[in-house]
């Protein structure tokens, strides 16, 4: 049953006050599936609810609800079940929930977990917001070269229960320092009287606690890993980042950029909880930036205002023109963002791409301008519209086309680079920044175009 269909149900069975079978049902469901459940109810329903649940599922299911859910049910629960919800919540999704907070609020939650689990958290917290160690767990399996594989075995069944993941082991030294990790599989499949130094091989990937988050998500990908030690400059290791973490960053990095690309500043918050006022200061902003670009826009028209009265017919094809560049320019930009996010080209390749853009620019620019033209001469033959300089009419457009996509394609394609190049984030050549830009300047070459070939004769 789907998640959602499950709520008149539920709400059936509080109101007949069933909550033995409320709680039979609800703990039969897996923990994101009851977050969303819990999203369909009111606030005394989701408090009914979660306080059904058995303690490991509550915390696994907290870890999933919106910030909002979470806040009201901290208050709303006794302060003896609060304080075991977050205390067996996964470390870095804790990590992330206080992160969030106000540090009044967060301190509030802190004073509620136990000493060990306080002290955890303040460790998890000292990491910079964007570094792997936000990402982290500090639960995992830890052995010793010289242990067999049956003491192994023993030890995860002992202290495996709370390890993030049981996919992979780590070997340490004395200084535990992190020598290789074994899949359980070869564990599985090899002697108990074997040791783990006779299935070594010395070869793993770790990542560093104090990288940035976005490193997992390349290292993550080139190695095809569902999990990946972290150890510090030393290499001791000191916790694991799994996957599902990763995913969550690929998806917020992925939500950011395209907001940048859209011409906004990139919202901290899901867009349903993001406050009114800071939704229109975010917008605003780059609206602002835009429309004075575009001020030029009209200042270029009116500096060719001379040529445009001479000639009206001009006039008719500045929408044409202007679009075709922005729409050229915003397609590279679009594409070169995205190779350089995926690590496709680095920049270095500047080159290589500057040359590869002129020739899509100049074939792109001539498919149009071959376009444009024909409508021109295929109107012509039933219409008087362009009068009897319908050719070089036909031919300033076509011209103007294959020059004004040639640029807007090189501007889309360069901009990333060179913001990246000055340190900015490359999504900020957004696709409306791009088409401004090339709005200003095309028209200054639709109208220098138009003087060449119509001087004499129109002009």
């Amino acid at each position: 049953m789907h998640a959602q269909l499950a709520v008149p149900e539920i709400r059936e069975l509080l109101e007949d006050g069933d909550t033995a079978t409320l709680a039979e049902l609800v703990n039969e469901w897996l923990p994101a599936d009851l977050a969303a459940i819990l999203a369909g109810l009111n606030e005394t329903e989701q408090t009914i609810v979660f306080r059904a649940l058995q303690d490991r599922l509550a915390a696994a299911t907290f870890a999933y609800l919106h910030l909002e859910t979470q806040l009201y049910l901290i208050k709303a629960l006794p302060a003896e079940e609060a304080s075991a919800v977050l205390n067996q919540m996964p470390d870095d999704d804790r990590t992330t929930l206080i992160s969030e907070l106000p540090t009044v609020t967060a301190n509030q939650i802190l004073s509620m977990l136990s000493p060990e689990q306080r002290t955890l958290a303040r460790r998890l917290l000292e990491y910079a917001p964007d570094s792997i160690g936000r990402l982290m767990t500090p639960h995992f399996v830890a052995v010793k070269k010289d242990w067999t594989i049956q003491r192994v075995l023993d030890y995860i069944r002992t202290h495996g229960i709370d390890s993030e993941t049981l996919n992979v082991i780590y070997v340490v030294n004395e200084k535990h320092q992190l020598i290789d990790d074994i899949r359980i599989r070869e564990v599985l499949l090899v002697a108990p009287e074997k040791t783990v130094g006779d299935i070594m091989n010395e070869q793993f990937v770790a990542l560093r606690d104090t990288d940035d988050k976005q490193v997992s998500v390349q290292v993550f990908k080139k190695y095809d890993r569902t999990a990946l030690p972290v150890v510090t400059a030393e290499g001791a290791l000191v916790g694991v980042v799994t996957i599902d973490d990763v995913i969550d960053v690929v998806e917020t990095v992925a939500t950011q950029e395209i907001q940048k690309f859209g011409g906004l500043e990139a919202l901290e918050e899901p867009y349903d909880t993001t406050p009114f006022l800071t939704m229109v200061r975010k917008r605003a902003s780059w609206l602002v930036v835009l429309f004075i670009g575009e001020l030029l826009t009209a200042t270029a028209m009116g500096f060719f205002e001379e040529e445009i009265a001479k000639a009206v017919v001009l006039a008719l094809f500045v929408p044409l023109i202007i679009s075709s560049g922005g729409n050229s320019g915003s397609q590279a930009a679009t594409l070169i963002v995205r190779a350089l996010a995926l690590g496709e080209i680095k920049l270095r390749d500047w080159w290589k791409v500057l040359c590869r853009e002129l020739g899509s620019g100049l074939m792109l620019g001539t498919i149009l301008g071959t376009l444009g033209f024909l409508r021109i001469a295929i109107w012509s033959a039933f219409s008087d519209t362009y009068g009897e300089h319908w050719i070089l009419i036909g031919l300033t457009v076509a011209l103007s086309l294959v020059g004004i996509v040639t640029w807007g394609t090189l501007s889309g394609a360069m901009l990333p680079f060179l913001l990246k190049r000055l340190g900015a984030d490359p999504a900020t050549s957004s696709a409306p920044f791009v088409a401004t830009l090339v709005d200003v300047t095309g028209l200054i070459i639709y109208f220098s175009v138009a003087y060449l070939i119509l001087h004499g004769t129109l002009l």
